[in-house]
């Protein structure tokens, strides 16, 4: 019997020796064992594991280094960001509404990187531009209106352009003066009521054409085009008259001259390619071929 109880007590002392091992949380879902912290889970493998029943016990609260994790998890993503993005298996999701060069659509007319850029030109800037850099004063001019110039310059125009006609310029100059000043006057107000209407029909097929320049600007530009282009033509014709084969030649060529003004005009105000540029002064141009330089209607 003392033996049976020494041995007993033996037993227990045994087993009271033996150290209390905490039972692992469960998982969420179950399982049976907890999982442990994503910083763990990722430890590279050189790393010490902790050993033991009694370290086991404080894995949670130790970093990846092995030091105490006083102010939690250094590797906590922050709020909004995939703590598995770019990791084996995941995907990092990504936006594609910041495209640098837009969103993939086409080019339209009125889409130009930049508006046109200085101040409104002088009328002596206006005119001398159109000849020796016609291009850079379409485009600062393709939002101002020219009623001023375009007005005085095509009226002043019509007064010289009547002598340019043999025909006419005899009958003139054999009427009377009181009979020829209103004559005259009219030829200047009926160019000018000209110009304006096949301004209006350039920008009508410009806008027709994808344009999207005002009309203002393409009006007067047009006019100033018309009377300054003719100038050499006329000059020559006031003199050798308009059947002349010196003047036949300035008028074709002061014609091709206006074409490509007329066509850079268009291109920059409405912000055309120049095909559909030259398509939309082809009325005026075919109106001054055969009116004006030509002299045949």
């Amino acid at each position: 019997m003392a033996g049976f109880r020494i041995g007993r007590g033996r037993d227990n002392r045994t087993q009271q020796q033996q150290p209390q091992q905490a039972p692992p949380p469960p998982y969420a879902g179950g399982g049976g064992r907890a999982a442990p912290p994503y910083a763990q889970q990722h430890r590279p493998p050189q790393w010490p594991q902790a050993g033991g029943g009694g370290h086991q016990q404080h894995q949670g609260h130790q970093g990846p280094y092995g030091e105490p994790e006083y102010f939690g998890d250094p590797y906590q993503q922050p709020p909004g960001v995939d703590p598995y993005a770019n990791n084996p298996g995941h995907t990092q999701a990504f936006s594609v509404n910041d495209d640098p060069y837009g969103n993939g659509s086409t080019y339209h007319a009125g889409a130009t990187p930049a508006a046109p850029t200085g101040p409104r030109l002088h009328w002596k800037q206006l005119l001398s531009g159109i000849v020796l850099r016609p291009g850079s004063t379409f485009w600062q001019m393709r939002d101002y209106a020219v009623w001023g110039p375009a007005l005085i310059v095509t009226f002043l125009y019509g007064l010289l352009a009547l002598f340019g006609f043999d025909k006419a310029r005899e009958e003139t100059i054999n009427a009377t003066i009181s009979t020829a000043i209103p004559y005259v006057l009219t030829t200047a107000v009926a160019f000018v009521i000209g110009g304006l209407i096949l301004g209006a029909v350039t920008h009508t097929l410009a806008r027709q054409l994808g344009g999207d320049g005002a009309w203002q600007p393409t009006v007067g530009l047009s006019m100033l085009i018309m009377s300054i282009t003719d100038a050499p033509r006329l000059v020559f014709a006031l003199f050798l008259g308009g059947e002349n084969s010196l003047v036949q030649v300035l008028g074709w060529a002061t014609w091709l001259g206006a074409a490509a003004l007329f066509t850079s005009m268009v291109s920059k105000s409405h912000d055309l390619p120049w095909p559909k540029a030259l398509g939309a002064s082809a009325i005026q141009l075919i109106a001054l071929l055969s009116i004006i330089k030509l002299g045949t209607i």
